[in-house]
């Protein structure tokens, strides 16, 4: 009997054993099914449609702008976003809004992702997901031709005027040094440059390509870039739902193609006057020390 009473006692621990093993299995199954199912969601739907819907801002000259006289936007960020969706077999179909706007329309599900030249920080990596870098920069400022904006450091940012977006990583930097920002809508780059021109501002704090180039296109306004500072190296990356990794993977996988085969590298030379913004700066470029982006 007693043999009989550990033969059974065995047989029902290994039963016990086994169904705490089996209920341990099918919940970590239907945990990762629910994860998968959360990832591929965005990624399916898009596909269902056909069509992909990216915000840009259409004023940013030379990432998303039209030009003059033409009703059909073009720039280095619209036209990576075009080849890759022609790369991935989608419709794209392209909703405008101020800078302090696109990210906005990405969590109230009015667009799937924002191309914009749209730097990666540590705070918007916690809230979207972001696909690899298609441009790497650094930041710089423009200053009136007539004095400099009496700015020679960052430190002598303090007491003065920024003009920019209220959301951006340029605007934190100016606030981080002491500045006030005066806030613009969706308004094109010779307002700025004029603000500053004539006061209104003292500096802008932007791309070094973007405001390299904007400066090129409107000769006729007294400013110019800084001639000693060049700070915060950046990278401008394609902005997705948090939760769309099939999505980032499928971009991923397209922007590495375009990256290998040379066309962000053309795309760059075309849009940036000859340089190649696709890849990393050799110049030693000072971080911003005790600034958390």
């Amino acid at each position: 009997m007693r043999k009989a009473f550990i033969l059974i006692s065995l047989l029902l621990l290994a039963v016990l054993v086994a169904a705490c093993g089996s209920s341990e299995d099918t919940g970590d199954s239907g945990s990762n099914n629910e994860s998968e199912e959360a990832s591929d969601s965005k990624w399916n739907e898009i596909q269902e449609e056909g069509e992909i819907v990216v915000g840009t801002s259409g004023t940013l000259f030379p990432a998303s702008y039209y030009p003059e006289g033409s009703d059909e936007m073009t720039g280095y960020d619209v036209e990576i976003m075009r080849e890759v969706a022609d790369r991935l077999g989608l419709e794209l179909k392209f909703e405008e809004y101020g800078v302090d706007g696109l990210l906005s329309a990405i969590n109230s599900g009015r667009i799937d992702a924002v191309i914009n030249d749209m730097e990666v920080t540590k705070e918007r990596q916690k809230q979207f997901a972001f696909s690899e870098p298609y441009k790497y920069s650094y930041s710089t400022m423009i200053v009136r031709e007539s004095d400099l904006s009496g700015i020679e450091k960052l430190e002598d940012l303090e007491g003065k005027t920024h003009g920019g977006g209220a959301t951006t990583v340029f605007s934190q930097i100016a606030e981080h040094f002491g500045a006030d920002t005066k806030t613009y809508g969706n308004v094109t780059n010779d307002v700025y440059l004029r603000d500053v021109e004539n006061g209104n501002t003292d500096f802008i704090i932007n791309d070094y390509y973007l405001q390299s180039l904007a400066l090129q296109a409107l000769t006729d306004i007294e400013v110019q870039l800084h001639p000693d500072l060049k700070f915060h190296p950046t990278n401008s990356a394609i902005v997705m739902p948090k939760e769309a990794e099939t999505m980032k993977e499928e971009i991923d996988a397209v922007l590495a193609e375009m990256k290998e085969d040379g066309t962000l590298t053309k795309l760059s030379e075309e849009f940036f006057g000859g340089q190649d913004a696709s890849k990393e700066p050799e110049e030693d470029i000072r971080e911003i020390e005790g600034l958390d982006l």
